[in-house]
């Protein structure tokens, strides 16, 4: 009986042994990490998505600023955790890029995006386009008495009415303020009269909020009443939450940040980071981020017809020297916080 039990023990413990080994020299489990800051909605809906076709994929998120995820993908440059970088400004993948974060890759789609929207290196291609609008409570604001140009916001009658979002870690108000300023800078090649320009926005300010959606609710309850920022998110809380939210094009013109997506340099999953890549990028996929988070597409190849009509109408886009912008919002981002930030009030 004792040799009984000892052979069955040794069989079991060879068994155990073989499983082990057998699943060690298996195939490594195909995993993505993805940096992004397109909201929980988007990204749970494209994941389940790509995971109906690759269910042996174990994808993960982290969703944050686009600023955030620079800092980040910067801090861990030398051991790179994510494996793609989806949705920033064309500004802040150029400084990655230009910081080598970024590893080169050419979609099969890359001839179909202008060359304004797209990296010379392949390093970041365009998605989305995401216009600066003017955004007010619907209830509270008559769209006949809402602001119809950046400098109406100036106005003394909305003094504590306006809602802003801190423009630090947003690509969204980076680019507002520094096209506020640009108006200014083209002439003069000095930020002093946009300085003065954002310290009479300051003197309106009720708030700085932390994040876009703080912004949105503050802006149902009327904590504030007016504020400025992206087209695509005034549509998502208008249409799909129901806000009371009305949008304005400036009239003077509209900043159009370029949204894109880049592969991390050094990524251990590059190859699957290319697969999702060209997932979310296909015409029917970027068709349906237009029709339900209404995201608006840099492909010209698709059919606008399948658009939501809005996205077919002319923008009068603001010009604007985006290299200047990037190489100095930072200092002018800067100086507004430390020498402009709740200091206007009298």
């Amino acid at each position: 009986m004792r040799v009984k039990a000892y052979l069955l023990f040794l069989a079991i413990c060879v068994s155990a042994l073989l499983v082990s080994c057998n699943r060690a020299g298996g195939p490594p489990a195909r995993r993505l990490l993805i940096y992004t800051p397109h909201g929980q909605d988007l990204l749970r809906d494209f994941i389940a998505r790509y995971k109906a076709i690759h269910s042996e994929v174990e994808v993960q998120f982290l969703d944050m600023g686009s600023r955030e995820i620079l800092e980040r993908v910067r801090a861990e440059r030398n051991r790179p955790q994510a494996d793609l970088w989806w949705g920033a400004a064309h500004t802040t993948f150029q400084t990655a890029a230009d910081e080598n974060l970024l590893a080169p890759y050419r979609p099969t789609w890359a001839d179909s995006v202008p060359k304004s929207s797209r990296d010379t290196q392949d390093r970041w291609f365009g998605t989305y386009q995401t216009p600066e609008v003017i955004v007010y409570n619907s209830d509270a604001v008559k769209p006949e008495d809402a602001p119809k140009d950046w400098d109406d916001v100036l106005d003394p009658k909305w003094r504590n009415k306006i809602l802003i979002r801190n423009p630090n870690p947003s690509d969204s108000m980076r680019a507002i303020f520094g096209a506020m300023i640009w108006r200014f800078y083209k002439d003069t090649g000095s930020p002093d009269q946009g300085y003065d320009w954002l310290r009479r926005l300051d003197a309106n300010v009720h708030e700085y909020t932390a994040d876009g959606t703080l912004l949105m609710q503050k802006l149902v309850r009327r904590e504030g009443v007016v504020s400025l920022w992206n087209l695509p998110d005034v549509w998502i809380y208008k249409e799909q939450k129901g806000f009371p939210i009305g949008y304005v094009f400036a009239t003077s013109g509209t900043p159009v940040i370029t949204d894109g997506i880049a592969i991390v340099r050094g990524g251990a999953n590059e190859e699957e980071a290319k697969r999702f890549y060209e997932f979310v990028t296909t015409p029917d996929n970027l068709t349906l981020a237009a029709k339900k988070y209404y995201r608006i597409p840099v492909r010209t190849d698709l059919d606008r017809s399948q658009l939501p009509p809005w996205m077919n109408e002319r923008v009068n886009e603001m010009p604007l020297d985006w290299d200047l912008l990037r190489k100095q919002s930072s200092d002018w981002l800067r100086y507004w916080d430390t020498e402009i930030r709740g200091r206007s009030k009298k």
